[in-house]
């Protein structure tokens, strides 16, 4: 997915609060981070580094005195190298976005038919953020070449650009990722993840619409698009990606899981000795869950962090299975002789989930119950890269589905629809897999509900198959 930061001051160096306030977007984003500053007298100074073997702070901490200037944006990317720079018609900006842009060729292929230059990766793939640098310089403004990018990209996309006026604030036009502004004395910071604004005092101040432009100066910002009347905000920032104390659209993350998870607890009948969550996504909802159902949260499993990553940093699936495995280590005190009911976020692809069960079974676990903070994932995400899944039969449940059906795209509705017997034989087909007691999912309304927003306002694709989406809709918003 990815996360970005911007500060810009009146006169203190902005470094300080750019380099924490990107490194507090790590848990968005494991492949690529970068920082770019502005100073009137020397110009950009940008930096990029791989953060596939190492985390952001290691890689920028030695060249922070670089960084001159009192305005600056940084990103935490999982697609392509950033901040990229630009010297145009428009003037001299760098740009960062959180994007998945599903029609990046076709739009390469348009622009190099009009001569102009596209770059790639040493791989062969399109650099999507200097694709939308491309379609922006094509505007006679900025706000006219954001409108045309977002008028052309299928999929979705938000972005920073840093100028020699301040930096524009462009959110996605149909809201699926956040952006949040931040205040302090003489300076404003943006972001996706207000959770970066917090030690560095930051207050929030405004949530930028879905397709809204603003500009922002060090003593304010100034709206240069009106919001589209039309949102959907991905669900799953709360479910999965979103960190515990992150505000979007005005709800906390771990507000929600913690209701989502007491909501589950209440209407479960199942009889646990205790409640663990799987971390540390699935803490928010245990504690909840706790609480609803009345019984004790146990640290049945603990995250060792010192040394491991996270689980999907590796290219190679087989050692992303090893480093998830070896980064959780179970508790046999605990464990032993217990009932124990794990709760975790999702399945997805299920490779692990395996071979956590046996182990905590090997270990004594009388039952192992599990309990999802969101519905089964029915359908690939086409909006944001939420997961690396390259094809629908990556998904479990499309696993299960084909094995039932005989075809991966068979009766997806009754399948995706909570309580139907496709459903359910779904369900126990997914638990009988990995050796569970019980396996039972959120439904849709528990999530909806518990994030607050009325369900036309939350992208739930991925659950539901629905969505609001049609480029033609997404052009003509008001």
């Amino acid at each position: 997915m990815g996360g970005f930061f911007g500060t810009i001051a009146k006169e203190k160096p902005c470094a300080t609060d750019l380099f924490y306030g990107t490194d507090y977007q790590s848990h968005l984003g494991t492949s690529r981070g970068g920082m770019v500053t502005y100073s009137a007298d020397k110009g950009f100074f940008r930096s990029i580094h791989s953060l596939e073997n190492t985390y952001f702070r290691t890689k920028f901490e030695s060249e922070l005195g670089k960084f001159i200037g009192n305005s600056g944006i940084g990103v935490i990317s999982d697609t392509d190298a950033q901040p990229m720079l630009m010297n145009s018609h428009l003037g001299k900006f760098a740009i960062v976005t959180v994007a998945r842009i599903n029609n990046k060729q076709e739009l390469a292929d348009k622009l190099l038919a009009e001569n102009m230059h596209l770059s790639e990766f040493s791989s062969g793939n399109i650099n999507q953020t200097e694709l939308v640098a491309l379609l922006i310089i094509k505007g006679r403004t900025f706000v006219e070449g954001i409108e045309y990018a977002f008028s052309h990209i299928k999929g979705s996309c938000s972005m920073l650009l840093l100028t020699e006026d301040g930096i524009i604030a462009a959110r996605d036009s149909w809201g699926r990722t956040p952006i949040i502004v931040g205040r302090k004395d003489g300076a404003m910071a943006v972001t996706g993840e207000s959770s970066s604004f917090l030690n560095l005092d930051y207050d929030i101040c405004h949530f930028v619409g879905p397709g809204e432009i603003i500009r922002i100066r060090h003593d304010g910002f100034e709206q240069l698009r009106k919001p589209n009347s039309k949102m959907q905000i991905c669900s799953f920032l709360w479910v999965y990606y979103g960190f515990p104390n992150s505000v979007y659209e005005g709800k906390c993350a771990e507000v929600m899981r913690n209701e989502c998870g007491r909501v589950m607890g209440k209407e479960d009948n199942v009889e646990v000795d205790c409640v663990c969550g799987v971390p540390d996504s699935g803490i928010g909802m245990a504690l909840g869950y706790a609480e609803g159902h009345n019984v004790p949260y146990r640290r049945a499993i603990c995250k060792y962090t010192p040394t491991w990553p996270r689980s999907f940093m590796p290219v190679d699936q087989s050692m992303r299975q090893l480093v998830a495995k070896m980064k959780l280590i179970p508790n046999k005190d605990i464990l032993n002789g217990k009932r124990v009911l794990l709760c975790d976020d999702s399945i997805v692809r299920g490779t692990q989930l395996r071979d956590n069960t046996k182990v905590l079974f090997d270990l004594g676990a009388k039952e192992v119950h599990m309990r999802i903070a969101c519905p089964p994932l029915i359908y690939a995400c086409p909006f944001v890269n939420f997961s690396s899944s390259k094809s629908d039969l990556e998904l479990i449940t499309r696993r299960v589905i084909s094995r039932l059906e005989g075809a991966p795209d068979r009766n997806l509705a009754a399948y995706a629809s909570c309580g139907s017997p496709q459903y359910e034989a779904m369900v126990a087909d997914i638990a009988a897999q990995f050796g569970l007691t019980s396996l039972k999912f959120s439904k849709l309304d528990t999530i909806v509900k518990a994030i607050g927003l009325p369900k036309e306002c939350i992208c739930t694709h991925c659950f539901d198959g629905s969505s609001f989406y049609t480029l033609e809709e997404q052009n003509t918003q008001e």
